[in-house]
């Protein structure tokens, strides 16, 4: 495996484990099927084209994309998602409607045409005998190091500890004193916070637009159903195979090819092995 392939899966496995992240969250810990996941990564995309339009510092970019995901989730979380909880079929309708206003809303603001925006770190930088963009490397151990943040946080915390039970058994959780509407409502804005982030550290590198949303919902939909629902490790094998899968056939015959590729592997986890490879015991 040359080095820039090597680059290259690392970048695809990491960008698609914090995508999927959200998504694992929200349909893993709250039964609620998300279908305007994709739509919160685009938000969070278009927070660098916002302070480019309005003459803002770069630093801005992570505030207002927090901000700005963190009220429109939290005011679907208040308005809709609070009664949906548990109810599969009916959230994956709701949140269905939720993902086409979003995009409208968007396309009214921004237009329908493609937006780019600049890396904050130019150039690159040699690693491994390869030269590859100094953003992407700062990218990827970012990542890394919030997974590992996120891994201690959720082994030590009293507030994961509390999710946990929630998850297990809502009805006992919350005749100990545990606030279970609190606590939902934190993990679906939390969800889609990092949805927004995911999008933030993708846009220098995509086309941005209204309608870019779709393929990562579905890669994240892929990635929970290979790994499975409920652990962070689920997450990351499920991350790592399918995006492994896809840059690797992609690489050596097309990205069609490696798409195909990855629909065929979900369809077979899903036939096969339907709670994926880990999954938390409920």
């Amino acid at each position: 495996m040359s080095s820039v392939l090597f680059l290259n899966l690392a970048w695809q496995i990491s960008t698609l484990a914090l995508v999927a992240l959200g998504l694992a969250i929200v349909f893993g810990k709250l039964r609620i099927m998300n279908m305007a996941h994709g739509e919160f990564v685009m938000i969070g995309a278009y927070a660098p084209v916002i302070t480019s339009t309005l003459g803002l510092p770069g630093w801005l970019q992570v505030p207002i994309c927090l901000v700005t995901v963190g009220l429109i989730a939290f005011a679907l979380e208040r308005s809709i998602i609070r009664h949906l909880y548990g109810r599969m079929f009916d959230s994956l309708l709701a949140t269905w409607g939720i993902a086409i206003l979003l995009r409208e809303v968007v396309e009214l603001v921004f237009g329908r045409g493609y937006q780019s925006v600049t890396p904050p770190i130019p150039g690159t930088i040699n690693l491994f005998g390869a030269d590859y963009p100094a953003y992407r490397i700062a990218v990827i151990a970012g990542i890394i190091l919030g997974f590992g943040c996120l891994y201690w946080w959720n082994t030590r915390s009293k507030v994961a500890t509390q999710i946990k039970a929630m998850v297990g058994n809502p009805e006992l959780a919350q005749a100990v004193g545990i606030n279970t509407a609190r606590l939902s409502a934190g993990a679906f804005v939390f969800g889609c916070c990092t949805a927004g982030l995911a999008g933030l550290v993708l846009a220098p590198t995509i086309r941005i637009e209204p309608m870019m949303g779709l393929d990562y919902l579905i890669r994240s939909f892929f990635a929970l159903v290979v790994g499975g629902l409920g652990s962070l490790e689920g997450l990351g094998i499920g991350a790592g195979i399918i995006a492994g899968t896809q840059t690797f056939i992609g690489s050596v015959a097309s990205q069609t090819y490696g798409y195909l590729a990855v629909l065929i592997l979900s369809i077979l986890f899903l036939w096969l092995k339907p709670n994926g490879i880990r999954s938390s015991s409920r």
